[in-house]
């Protein structure tokens, strides 16, 4: 008995793992397919005639609730920290972030916060990745249902989100288990509001491509998602859009990587 334990024990062994390297590097394969992008309410309260008004924010830049549908892709389990982006500028010898020296956010474990959009996007290229479309980082967030918080509807509070300046700077990564995705996405909401490669334009929802959107080509401001540790309740809901000009470095901005399913190995 004790041999067919062995021979058991050394079968398991020598199976290979199927773990792509993506997974071995922290990230979440998210499935694609159809899911509806964007706030139901707004899409409930929208005047038609809006679209013609000089008041470019009429609309309000959730508007309207709309299906997408997204390939497989792959995020970041957490938000890149310090301790990894200081691994990217020691290799590099790209400059280190604006708040490399502060006490408050240089955590190792800290999400890395007064990088620029270039910056993000050249790390991530480094890592072999890309900064996550709009669409994606929305879906990675909404899981699989019609939710207004990546863990469901629930009021947040301090147990699943770093909001409403409850700690004064950012939580290191991870910190909140009970604020993740259903795919298991951490900080979705909170601790730092998150580049993405997305233009920012605020009627964009209304014309924007249903197979895979990519936001525009060009545009002033770059598209932020999930709120900060700084943000109040209502703007660290999953659909919340802002946006910033592609250069600010602030110490309530980071971001995380995305890969393409068809892309990993």
């Amino acid at each position: 008995m004790k041999f067919v334990s062995t021979l058991f024990l050394l079968f398991l062994l020598a199976i290979p793992s199927f773990a792509t390297a993506a997974e071995k590097e922290g990230m979440i394969l998210i499935p694609g397919g159809v899911y509806e992008m964007g706030s139901r309410k707004s899409l409930m309260e929208l005047n038609p005639t809006d679209i013609f008004n000089t008041d470019r924010h009429t609309l309000g830049p959730e508007d309207p609730a709309h299906e997408v549908d997204i390939d497989s892709f792959y995020i970041d389990m957490y938000e890149t920290t310090n301790a990894q982006y200081e691994e990217y500028v020691k290799a590099t010898g790209h400059k280190a972030s604006s708040y490399a020296d502060n006490e408050r956010f240089n955590g190792p474990q800290q999400p890395v916060v007064g990088t620029t959009w270039k910056d993000a996007k050249k790390y991530c290229e480094w890592r072999g990745k890309r900064l996550p479309t709009e669409a994606e980082w929305e879906k990675a967030a909404r899981g699989k249902r019609p939710v207004k918080f990546p863990w469901g509807n629930d009021i947040p509070d301090d147990t699943k989100a770093n909001f409403d300046n409850h700690l004064g700077k950012t939580a290191p990564v991870g910190s909140y288990p009970a604020g993740k995705s259903d795919y298991g996405v951490f900080d979705l909401s909170g601790n730092v509001s998150e580049w993405v490669n997305d233009w920012h334009y605020p009627e964009y929802y209304i014309f924007s491509p249903k197979k895979n959107p990519q936001g525009l080509d060009k545009g002033q401001y770059k598209v932020l998602r999930g709120g900060s540790w700084r943000n109040n309740a209502e703007d660290i809901r999953l659909t919340y859009r802002n946006a910033t000009i592609p250069k600010l470095q602030n110490n309530s901005v980071g971001f995380r990587c995305a890969l393409s399913a068809n892309e990993a190995n």
